[in-house]
């Protein structure tokens, strides 16, 4: 059984955007610089544990030398540990959802990147069918069009995982399967980087997913999805979604009503729209079993295909808060100096510090809740 590339329950899109830890990948802009725990360190544990996992590895067929040169500079590394054990769990809403994996700067820049990569995505769909805005769609909710890729040592972070032993089986799996791409000639082992669980390239392959699925689609004799070139990463993901059952000419779905394609129906937000989905939705869903995350693919490749936001409206939050209030919470905070971490309406991390220090100045529990009476306060 091949697992799906994202069964295991988390990526990089949880680390990446504070405003919305917990939702399903997604990527948030900007460079992200590696923080000090998630570097490998010297450990003892660690080490006896791969001193007794090479024994297990050369017997699955990895050779002395690719062992031993993957694991030169390998290493602890304890921030995977902490980031393991402290995944939220997700409760974000469609329209928190869609706020940030369908923001303006988003489709702007997956406008650009599509049109830049034209030629290239138009062989990807001649040979695998899949449409190519969709391709571009999930590049960009998975690594931000390539600007996030992560910088997290591959080798090193999977045997942590499997050392540490909370899903030990599992990560043996991807370091097994990560030394078999290093023994094939795919990457350098300095380069083999990715998330801090070992989601690598443009859009982010586990190294069993890797190994089912990545394409050699530039010719040149390797599956590089590290390189800045992301043709691989491309043709490697639609292959994924082409034998994930993807029809061509098929439509995702859309928003129900007029022009929307035949299909089921469902309402991932109660009193929120609602959508027709196809059989190709579920197809993306076998790259991330979300239906947030499916939705999302498919609205971001219709924006960046030239269609316009949703026309159905969502519901006041639980605190009786349109978008519209927190976006403007949101300012009023940071018009008087709080960093609410931007103006999107989604109320994350920073925002719920800020409203949390704005209560405390005056004179208020510091409960970080938004409310409409804080906004008329302001």
């Amino acid at each position: 059984m091949i697992l799906g590339r994202r069964q295991f329950g988390f990526g990089m899109g949880a680390l990446a955007l504070s405003a919305c830890a917990g939702t399903p990948a997604l990527q948030g802009s900007g460079p992200a610089p590696l923080a000090d725990d998630l570097r490998p360190v010297p450990d003892a544990g660690h080490a006896a544990w791969v001193a007794a996992f090479r024994g297990r590895a050369l017997a699955g067929g990895i050779s002395a030398a690719t062992f031993d040169a993957a694991f030169r500079n390998a290493g602890f590394v304890p921030g995977v540990i902490t980031r393991d054990r402290n995944q939220p769990e997700s409760s974000r809403t469609l329209e928190d959802y869609l706020s940030i994996a369908v923001s303006d700067e988003r489709v702007a820049k997956g406008r650009a990147a599509y049109a830049r990569q034209r030629s290239t995505l138009a062989a990807i769909e001649t040979r695998y069918g899949v449409d190519p805005t969709i391709v571009t769609a999930i590049w960009g909710l998975e690594s931000f069009y390539g600007e996030r890729r992560g910088d997290v040592p591959v080798v090193s972070a999977t045997s942590t995982l499997a050392y540490e032993g909370r899903r030990a089986a599992f990560f043996e799996q991807q370091l097994l399967a990560a030394l078999k791409i290093l023994q094939a000639g795919d990457v350098a082992p300095d380069r083999m980087t990715g998330s801090w669980a070992g989601a690598m390239g443009h859009t982010q392959f586990i190294p069993t997913s890797y190994l089912a699925y990545a394409v050699d689609f530039t010719g040149d004799g390797r599956r590089d999805i590290w390189s800045d070139d992301p043709t691989d990463s491309l043709a490697s993901t639609a292959a994924y979604l082409s034998r994930s059952g993807w029809q061509r000419g098929l439509r995702w779905g859309g928003e129900a009503g007029p022009g929307a394609p035949a299909g089921r129906i469902i309402q991932p937000q109660p009193g929120g729209p609602q959508f027709a989905v196809t059989g190709n939705f579920d197809a993306i869903k076998r790259y991330n079993n979300s239906d947030l995350y499916a939705i999302g693919v498919g609205h971001l490749a219709d924006r960046i295909g030239g269609a316009g936001p949703l026309r159905g409206s969502f519901p006041p939050d639980a605190n009786g808060m349109t978008k519209d209030d927190r976006i403007a919470l949101q300012r009023r905070l940071t018009a008087r100096g709080y960093d609410t971490g931007g103006t999107d309406g989604v109320i994350g991390t920073k925002s719920r510090a800020a409203i949390s220090a704005y209560q405390a100045s005056i004179g208020q529990p510091a409960t970080g809740v938004p409310s409409l009476a804080l906004l008329a306060s302001l």
